[in-house]
């Protein structure tokens, strides 16, 4: 599946909201742990639309997916200065499931690290919750760390991102074939 999301817009925030809010019901009523009920709220997504980290995948009902990327995430892997975008947030709504979206924007996420020259693709999960970390173990992610937070533990997941092949000199070909 090849998808194009789009920087999330203002407006883009409470569809960001609600998907959230419906998977954390979703999870809750199935007894899955990984995001209570209500623990990101509005303002918190409004933030990070306008520091232009959220990214979105529409269809005719509107937000059918999205995630978070950003170049450094201190509250779970510290102060690591190692070249690698993070993701977050990934939500795919009900309505897509069993479509691919979910890896879909994974790999989108890893092409932007490749074109930032970052080294690894991170992202994380609850401890608490083997679905996940199966998953992204199948989508080549490997545990690196498990961290603690207040009332659970973290996974910390990585892949390595695969880089353009380099010519003889040592640089790195442009999608274009320029240098």
């Amino acid at each position: 599946m090849n998808v194009h999301p789009e920087h999330a817009t203002p407006d883009d925030v409470p569809a960001i909201h609600a998907l959230r809010r419906s998977l954390e019901e979703w999870m809750a009523a199935r007894g899955i742990d990984q995001w209570p009920v209500g623990s990101v709220p509005l303002e918190r997504i409004a933030a990070q639309v306008a520091a232009g980290d959220w990214w979105v995948v529409r269809d005719d009902a509107g937000v059918r997916g999205s995630l978070r990327v950003i170049p450094s995430d201190p509250e779970y892997w510290g102060d690591d200065d190692t070249p690698a975008l993070y993701v977050h947030g990934l939500m795919v709504a009900r309505r897509a499931t069993g479509t691919g979206l979910g890896r879909a924007l994974v790999e989108w996420a890893g092409q932007r690290a490749r074109d930032a020259g970052a080294t690894w693709l991170r992202l994380d999960h609850r401890a608490s919750n083997p679905h996940l970390d199966d998953l992204y173990r199948s989508w080549g992610f490997e545990a690196v760390d498990v961290t603690g937070r207040p009332g659970f533990e973290v996974v910390l997941m990585q892949r390595a991102v695969a880089q353009r092949p380099s010519s003889a000199s040592g640089t790195t070909a442009t999608p274009s074939g320029r240098r």
